[in-house]
């Protein structure tokens, strides 16, 4: 597996689309900063057949540290969840029945 970067992201839009590589970053940054901003405000993100991303409130519940077996209260927290579109979906299913092994 490997990871792919922001820039890396933003070196093939560039070439693909002969746009500055200054003006896509400032683009993919001002979308990455808006979905932070609509899930900040806990609203839905829907990308049709991409996916749809959301904010789910996880309730306090008690937990247990491993290491010292010592009960914790873990507090409530809002967190993001990502579910995958149809177009994403069919993509990964193609990876995995394309692989050999």
């Amino acid at each position: 597996m490997h990871t792919v970067t922001k820039k890396e992201l933003v070196d093939r839009i560039a070439d693909k689309t002969d746009v500055t590589r200054v003006v896509v970053k400032r683009i993919v940054q001002s979308f990455l900063d808006e979905i932070i901003e609509e899930l900040g405000r806990a609203n839905r993100l829907e990308f049709r057949d991409f996916g749809v991303f959301e904010t789910k409130h996880r309730a306090a519940r008690m937990a247990q540290n491993p290491k010292t077996l010592e009960r914790v209260q873990v507090p409530p927290k809002r967190t993001v969840k990502f579910k995958v579109g149809r177009l994403m979906k069919l993509k990964l299913q193609q990876s995995v029945s394309g692989r050999t092994g």
